[in-house]
């Protein structure tokens, strides 16, 4: 059955989240006492394979000792890297028999929460590939079990860490383009198949080197069929959250973080192509409204486009826009950003802000994406994409794929967790787990 959260558990209003980016420090006080910053961390591989390997080559500095990965072949280079690593299949199997300080959890979305709080449970702490989780309520529950456990957590995408992300943080709240009501965020993705109407029908049986039962997880049981792996999976709503999933966590990142936008007050699906119950669209456009969020942050509407849609060209004039990017929309100007991560900006027009000066630097720069995590996790400052704000920051993501699901706007209501008057839209914020992987809350 899937553990549904009641009202009491509910830790704040994400307005309050969100404002702040990340947990004072001596909140994190359990787990990470264990280790001095001259010790190494004992860490564990949730996912060896494919970004796995990224995520391991980030945290090389420490001590990994212990790899799972459902597919022997997929994570053959970790194997090989760290020969002496003990391997596991079964995640639970590790986090019961090894010794460890921490985790990285690099699998598929469908199975992030289950492993990270299961992780957590044991006070362990834990870096999370994005997005968080795959369902809101997960989420929601991450965010939960992460500040009772006090443990350090960092979610996976990497341009928080970016000084450029952190100064065009800086400039927006600063003014300079004044009060922003208006925020476009465009991807090239998908890059994988999308828009299937149905399930393949053909049975396979799955190659010798994966455990195909272990890769369901917590997802209903479905025949293996090649079409889902290795990188496919994302194409799938059992396994994936699509284009929106896959980027936003990057892309709507800046514009989240300086706007303070917490969770949307609505989800509109302004277009969508190829949608099916079991696959994400081809393409689509979504419409989020925010409420006004105190002095100086107005009421804001974010667009969200992916599968080649673009803002409107009115707006994007004179602009030789990438394939990714964002443009928030002031009203003394524009800041617009060419990049995944806002890693880089311009204001616009140009010519208005040619004498600008940038304001006093209210964030603390980076040591690196990695490094930050590691040094919470020794007793160091909160990463900057801890779960305080990845979480309610993952919520706001997923709920445009709530809203492509139902197929109509759905007004949120962020307290109950719950699209109000739209009954249907539960089974899309919560998940059913398969028997013997219900979450550990």
């Amino acid at each position: 059955m899937s553990h549904r959260l009641d009202r009491r558990d509910f830790l704040q209003t994400t307005a309050a989240i969100s404002a702040s980016a990340w947990l004072l420090q001596d909140e994190l006080v359990t787990a990470a006492e264990r280790k001095s910053p001259n010790e190494k961390l004992n860490i564990g591989l949730i996912g060896a394979g494919g970004k796995g390997e990224a995520n391991r080559d980030g945290v090389a500095s420490e001590n990994i000792v212990a790899l799972c990965d459902v597919d022997d072949n997929r994570a053959a280079n970790s194997f090989r890297k760290y020969p002496k690593a003990a391997r596991y299949r079964d995640f639970r199997q590790m986090l019961e028999k090894e010794k460890l300080d921490a985790v990285v959890v690099s699998t598929p979305d469908h199975t992030h929460a289950i492993a990270a709080i299961s992780a957590m449970k044991l006070g362990l702490h834990v870096y999370c590939e994005k997005p968080l989780t795959w369902s809101v309520e997960e989420a929601r529950l991450m965010t939960k079990v992460a500040r009772e456990q006090k443990v350090a957590t960092q979610m996976g995408n990497q341009g928080t860490a970016e000084s450029g992300l952190r100064q065009a943080v800086e400039v927006i709240q600063a003014g300079t383009i004044g009060e922003v009501t208006e925020v476009h965020v465009w991807t090239n993705r998908p890059i994988w198949p999308q828009g299937m109407m149905e399930r393949p029908k053909q049975m396979m049986s799955p190659p010798s080197s994966l455990s195909w039962d272990l890769f369901l997880g917590g997802a209903k049981e479905t025949p293996y069929h090649s079409s889902y792996l290795p990188f496919s999976w994302r194409g799938w709503w059992d396994y994936g959250t699509g284009a929106l999933g896959d980027m936003a966590c990057h892309t709507a990142n800046m514009a989240y973080m300086a706007l303070k936008l917490g969770a949307p007050k609505s989800v509109e699906v302004v277009y969508s192509s190829g949608l099916s119950p079991v696959s994400p669209p081809k393409s689509s456009v979504l419409k989020y409204t925010f409420p006004a969020r105190g002095e100086g942050y107005p009421a804001v509407t974010l667009f969200w486009y992916d599968g080649g849609k673009l803002p409107p060209a009115d707006l994007v004039k004179g602009l030789n826009l990438p394939s990714s990017g964002s443009l928030l929309v002031g009203k003394k100007g524009m800041l617009y950003s060419p990049n995944d991560y806002g890693a880089q900006y311009k204001l616009l027009p140009e010519a208005d802000f040619k004498e600008v000066k940038l304001p006093p630097q209210t964030i603390a720069r980076s040591p690196g994406h990695y490094r930050e995590w590691i040094e919470a996790c020794k007793g160091g400052k909160p990463a900057m994409s801890n779960f305080d704000y990845a979480g309610p920051f993952t919520e706001f993501v997923l709920l445009g794929n709530v809203a492509l699901r139902v197929g109509k706007t759905i007004n949120w209501d962020a307290e109950s967790l719950k699209a109000a008057g739209c009954p249907e839209a539960d089974e899309f914020i919560r998940r059913e787990y398969r028997k013997g992987w219900a979450l550990p809350v």
